[in-house]
């Protein structure tokens, strides 16, 4: 079997003006790198205000496990089977980020025959933005420190200094560090660190901003440190907001791309999913919907996280009203959920995939909650057998849920024709009515409570008195009314990874809270979260290289 990589290579790809003159994109609305990437002008966005609408699906899935699901392969290969039956669509994905291609993932841009491409391209550098997006972070903890050293005009305490600085690669070594070493002449030594480039506020409200004025504006309000009175200290009064986004001017263009199959996609932007929204950009997914008559979009992670955060955060913040959410599932998955370990997978065991079904049902409950009609997608494996695939299936069913088996994987825009036909009878049907998990006033203490207990079956919610006291503090000083976004292991609905299927009645432990004002969001972080990941024993990079050809080797 090909690998993804040389499936990509092997494809025959159109020219970028070609694939924005489907979408009626006229050549000088273009910034291209290369013959098959471009950004869009934003002049030219602007002119698409009046344009009516299409419709938003979401790509979610249950609970991420070692067997694999395929999430970002299904948004591929629907949007591909949405365009095959007639029915003019627009991807919208995240950018990867170097450190999981280069750790765990060794790529991120779909797999098999439902990927987009140029797969190298957009899985290394791409077209700078998160190198950029580092820099304007990086700029910021410069001044800082800057400021420190001339005399420290607003009286910033170097103790409660809390913008780290940022790299797009996995290194626990740069968790924890000591900066300013050296003597005077280099600053005032502190405790300081790295979080990984994806984590960063800046990435966060890169991806929220309406335009470069409202980006401006957001980094400004962006809290770095506390005075000697505890009094914040912002972007803003530093001065680094105006410089920042000279440093993004370019990077927030979102990125013209097109699937194996020619077909169109935006790929821009990729905050983490677990201590951000973990959603493309607001305003890729804004042009899609002005371009097209569908967009389908994911969120990272299970739906517990990536699916509550689009809804609750980007959707609320961005106005947008998604029509159906599609959930993905795979039997592998789903036997282990139901206690299979991994090395048993290719068994048949329909007892396990029962009991591994509670989890999906959960999502799909979830999902229910925001109003928003569910399709499920079954990403079929070679090793399934028809009596588990039919299992899910009549599963599903009982639940009110059409389910479809995919092979997109294997077959391409051919392999999801049966869900994309699904989602364009759901959409149709009109019965989406959207509306977020919890109204702006209720107090962020509660706003956590909920989504523990509606979103995780949690029992219930502890806080640590700091973080209960931060919380109370941000309440009283006006931030009530943003919402939350709560930072837990992705592959439980619990805080305890090894907790598989659908855990109920557990608390959820919240040892701290952090403000991020410019994105306009609380993170709770809960559990042993980390911000900055460590490569696993044997990464991805011990398998890249360029062979004698000088092609790229490894990604996958």
């Amino acid at each position: 079997m090909l690998a993804d990589i040389d499936i990509a290579r092997a494809a025959k790809l159109r020219p970028i003006g070609d694939i924005a003159a489907r979408l009626g994109i006229p050549a000088e609305a273009l910034h291209p790198h290369g013959k098959h990437i471009a950004k869009l002008d934003p002049g030219f966005l602007r002119s698409l205000a009046s344009r009516p609408d299409g419709k938003l699906v979401l790509v979610t899935a249950t609970s991420p496990t070692p067997a694999g699901e395929g999430k970002t392969t299904m948004t591929v290969g629907l949007g591909d089977g949405l365009n095959r039956i007639g029915a003019k669509t627009m991807i919208c994905l995240r950018e990867p980020s170097l450190g999981p291609c280069f750790g765990v993932k060794g790529g991120a841009a779909g797999g098999g025959h439902a990927q987009v491409v140029p797969m190298e391209e957009i899985n290394l550098h791409f077209t700078g933005d998160f190198h950029a997006i580092g820099a304007a972070h990086n700029l910021l903890a410069a001044m800082i420190d800057n400021h420190v050293y001339w005399g420290n005009r607003l009286g910033v305490d170097t103790r409660r200094i809390v913008w780290r600085r940022a790299l797009d690669m996995n290194d626990r070594s740069l968790r924890g560090i000591v900066s300013a070493l050296g003597g005077p002449a280099n600053g005032f030594p502190r405790e300081d660190g790295f979080d990984i480039t994806v984590a960063s506020e800046v990435m966060a409200v890169f991806c929220l901003a309406d335009d470069l004025a409202d980006l401006e504006a957001r980094l400004g309000r962006m809290v770095v440190a506390r005075t000697t009175d505890k009094k914040p200290v912002t972007a803003g009064d530093i001065g680094a907001a105006g410089a920042m986004t000279v440093l993004l001017k370019n990077a927030i263009m979102p990125n013209l791309v097109q699937t194996l199959e020619g077909n169109p996609a935006l790929v821009h932007g990729g905050p983490f999913a677990n201590i951000a929204h973990g959603c493309n950009s607001v305003i890729a997914t804004r042009a899609g919907l002005k371009l097209a008559d569908y967009v389908v979009t994911e969120a990272g992670f299970g739906a517990d996280l990536g699916a509550e955060k689009f809804f609750d955060i980007k959707c609320r913040k961005a106005g947008l009203s998604p029509a159906a959410a599609v959930i993905v599932a795979t039997a592998r998955a789903l036997k282990m959920h139901g206690g299979v370990e991994k090395a048993d997978l290719a068994r048949e065991n329909l007892d396990a995939l029962k009991r591994g079904f509670a989890n999906l049902d959960r999502h799909i409950g979830n999902l229910r909650k925001f109003g928003v009609p569910v399709v499920a997608g079954v990403n079929r494996f070679a090793a399934d057998t028809e009596a588990e695939l039919a299992l899910i299936i009549d599963e599903c069913a009982r639940l009110g849920v059409e389910a479809h088996v995919a092979t997109h994987f294997d077959e391409g825009s051919k392999g999801a024709e049966n869900i994309a036909r699904a989602v364009v009878r759901v959409v149709a049907g009109g019965a989406a009515k959207f509306a977020p998990l919890y109204p702006d006033a209720t107090p962020l203490a509660e706003k956590i409570r909920l989504v523990a207990r509606e979103i995780y079956g949690a029992a219930d919610v502890s806080f640590d008195p700091r973080a209960a006291a931060d919380l109370a503090a941000w309440q009283a000083a006006g931030h009530g009314a943003l919402p939350v976004c709560v930072a837990k292991t992705q592959y439980s609905f619990s805080t305890d990874p090894t907790l598989r299927g659908a855990p109920s009645g557990h608390v959820v432990p919240v040892r701290e809270v952090r403000l991020s004002a410019g994105a306009g969001f609380v993170v709770a972080v809960c559990g042993d979260i980390m911000t900055m990941p460590g490569l696993p024993r044997e990464p991805a990079a011990l398998r890249i290289r360029l062979d004698e050809n000088g092609l790229t080797q490894g990604l996958f």
